[in-house]
């Protein structure tokens, strides 16, 4: 009997098949999700590093121009929605200039920072949690596929009142791919889950002190400042 991988797949019982099946779709799915969850964080990374460069050393409007070339970045998200927020603000007094942003204004707006900010971080956690959970259940699917590999080859050594190597081997062998398959899928996931939460962590923080440093600078423009921020923004 032979004792190659495939062979052993196609002689494997039905439940077998059936969790090897299942296994094999959480494998596909997590490399999807972990492809894809990198490029999101190295390019949110590389923007934030950019957006912040331009924010601390140039004017809001510069600030603003370059935001929207950087939108990979959660803080631009944050400071985008901010300035449309702004010009809604404007907008409601008929196009009027605001001299400056007063008390209810500034609470209006650190809602539409805090929502959005927490908006941002729920997409980076984006598919998480079905990482997790490959990363936790594949080796327990993958096992119980063994098992009932295992449970199949005691009723063949039953059925023939043998159980020299020529019967034990191939059913034990079919059985054992169902682990080795179950934590091929769960390693993967698990450390790509580790790698994206502290990176997913640090952007995290990184949200929070621009957020906070958006609303200080927003309540300590100058008069010049507010009023020009929704003229830039309604280009």
């Amino acid at each position: 009997m032979s004792y190659d991988v495939l062979d052993l797949v196609m002689q494997a019982g039905l439940i077998v098949k059936l969790v090897l099946l299942l296994l094999a779709g959480f494998s596909v799915a997590s490399w999807a999700i972990i492809a894809t969850k990198w490029i999101e964080i190295r390019g949110a990374d590389q923007d934030s590093e950019a957006f912040l460069e331009v924010y601390h050393s140039e004017a809001f409007e510069t600030a603003f121009d370059a935001g929207r070339h950087l939108e990979r970045s959660p803080l631009v998200v944050v400071f985008l929605a901010t300035c449309n927020e702004i010009t809604r603000l404007a907008s409601r007094r008929g196009g009027e200039i605001l001299q400056r942003l007063d008390d209810a204004q500034l609470r209006q707006l650190h809602k539409v920072i805090s929502w959005t900010a927490g908006h941002e971080r729920q997409r980076l956690e984006r598919g998480l949690t079905f990482l997790a959970t490959v990363g936790s259940s594949a080796p327990f699917i993958g096992l119980f596929g063994t098992v009932v590999g295992i449970i199949g080859t005691f009723q063949g050594i039953g059925a023939t009142g043998s159980a020299s190597l020529a019967v034990v081997g191939p059913g034990m062998a079919e059985a054992l791919i169902a682990t080795g398959v179950g934590l091929l899928a769960a390693i993967p996931a698990t450390i790509a889950y580790n790698a994206f939460v502290a990176r997913i962590d640090v952007l995290d923080q990184a949200i929070g002190l621009f957020s906070a440093e958006l609303e200080e600078d927003l309540a300590h423009l100058d008069s010049h400042a507010a009023a020009s921020r929704p003229r830039v923004m309604g280009e």
